[in-house]
């Protein structure tokens, strides 16, 4: 990973991100239904709440200030009710409302929701979705000009609401044109922005299937599998660098030009619960990318703050303390002295347990490519981890150039990662022994006769992979190369 998720995180705090977009007002009423309606065989539901948040670019932006950047919204609202309890929420959630075009023959956006026991029963829409007359146009053009001038990020938000007439385009490709800023484009047609060269655009799985018009992907049951050999395509339509397409329950598949695709996971959740979720996976990802990350760090920081909302009722937002909470959570490092019971609970419940192990000194791509290969041949991935004293050991006195706690904290951020073990001696053939695992992986540097661990495995009657390493990616190496620069710098 190219930084320490809390260097990243912090910088969060120093960037200015404009979302242009349609703001819509997400209205929940719940309540609670005991008899049916005379009229028709309908639940009678009698209110006991109504809670109004912002959604849609304005989920996008709540998002974004709550996650601790400088947060504008450009977008278009009535000069109604609904309007006012939109513009009144943004501000309570930290937005910069200025930049929002108010247009007084229009009735606001708004999605009311009845939910009775926490399922939801139906959802009523209301507002204008024309597009707006041309002066309107020309205050929103002059927005989005104003508002990206020092601008570092821009997150295109469009929900099919009006907002983004060609105008408005054109104006964000002139501030394309001028300026070398983090584009994200989340859109339901995110071939219509390719002329922007986007630097990201996060398609759904409905989305991706649409964009690519060929029905190959009907009837896939895994849709990360099915996606995956489309990748090029995909990048090709969208115009963008990297493409994340979420997938709901299965995660996200990302794609990057020239580089091989990263798979992440997500965690259980209704369904019904996910409103929102894909809001917040844009902005922590278009923050990730202005802060540096490299393209899996972001998607695994994107992937971490919609699991955060996803189990959370109604249209939500993540925290910069949320996210955190995210990559410090109890039960994925297992001591030695757990292994047992974990490893009764995973084989007793028929999961196929993935394990390997290293040192995992500098992470890098190769390593998360690798890890990704490995979660693939199982349900759980348990990785064991080389203490320090035992790096020493096998590398040198000066190894490791992280702490066993670093490199920890870095694994246990990867969404493929389930579990990680510390281990003291050279080799993991006790933690195997305890474990168990259906497979053990080791990278294309070994091979069987070098690994006196694949004898255990294979006499319990596991499998060995030997998995494809990318070429010249090795921790050594990069170490080498660290120090020659630093050498002649």
């Amino acid at each position: 990973m190219t930084s320490s998720l809390p260097t990243l995180l912090s910088r969060f705090a120093h960037l200015d991100v404009v979302v242009v977009g349609d703001a819509l007002l997400d209205v929940y009423l719940d309540g609670h239904a005991t008899k049916l309606c005379r009229e028709a065989p309908v639940p009678v539901v009698e209110v006991d709440e109504r809670v109004d948040v912002p959604g849609g670019a304005g989920n996008v932006a709540m998002n974004l200030a709550a996650l601790g950047a400088t947060s504008t919204l450009v977008s278009l609202v009535g000069e109604d009710d609904a309007g006012a309890v939109l513009r009144r929420r943004l501000t309570e959630g930290g937005v910069d409302v200025s930049r929002l075009v108010v247009d007084d023959s229009r009735e606001t956006v708004s999605l009311q929701r009845v939910t009775a026991g926490s399922q939801v029963l139906v959802r009523v829409d209301t507002g204008s979705e024309a597009p707006p007359a041309p002066v309107v146009t020309s205050r929103l053009v002059d927005a989005v000009t104003q508002s990206c001038r020092s601008a570092d990020a821009v997150i295109v938000s469009d929900y099919g609401r009006g907002v983004l007439q060609d105008d408005v385009v054109a104006a964000l490709q002139e501030v394309r044109v001028r300026r070398d800023l983090v584009l994200t484009v989340d859109s339901r047609h995110p071939q219509t922005f390719r002329h922007l060269a986007p630097t990201a655009a996060k398609p759904n799985w409905s989305e991706t299937v649409a964009l690519l018009g060929t029905g190959e992907l009907d009837g896939i049951d895994e849709r990360a599998a099915g996606i995956a050999q489309h990748g090029d395509r995909i990048l090709e339509l969208t115009g963008a660098r990297i493409v994340a397409v979420t997938l709901d329950a299965e995660g996200a598949m990302v794609f990057e030009r020239g580089r091989p695709p990263h798979r992440t996971y997500a965690r259980p959740a209704n369904d019904a619960q996910a409103t929102g979720s894909g809001d917040t996976f844009v902005a922590a990802l278009t923050l990730a990318l202005a802060s540096g990350a490299d393209t899996p760090t972001a998607a695994e920081i994107a992937s971490a703050a919609a699991n955060a909302v996803v189990r959370q009722p109604g249209t939500v937002t993540c925290t910069v303390d949320r996210l955190r909470e995210q990559f410090s959570e109890p039960g994925k490092v297992v001591g030695v002295d757990g292994l047992p019971e974990l490893a009764a609970e995973y084989h007793a419940a028929g999961r196929r347990v993935v394990f390997t192990n290293g040192c995992f000194d500098i992470l890098h791509r190769g390593h998360i490519t690798y890890l990704n290969r490995s979660k693939t041949l199982g349900d759980v991935l348990v990785v064991g981890v080389n203490d320090d004293d035992s790096v020493r050991t096998l590398k040198g006195p000066d190894r490791p150039i992280n702490r066993l706690e670093d490199r920890v904290e870095v694994l246990a951020a990867l969404s493929c990662v389930d579990h990680i073990v510390p281990f003291s001696a050279p080799t993991p053939t006790d933690v195997i022994t305890t474990l168990r695992p259906d497979v053990y992986t080791k990278g294309g540097d070994y091979t069987m006769e070098a690994l006196p661990e694949a004898r255990v495995v294979e006499a319990y009657g596991g499998e060995v992979q030997i998995l494809p390493l990318m070429e010249d990616r090795s921790t050594t190496g990069l170490i080498a190369r660290i120090r020659e620069d630093a050498l002649h710098g």
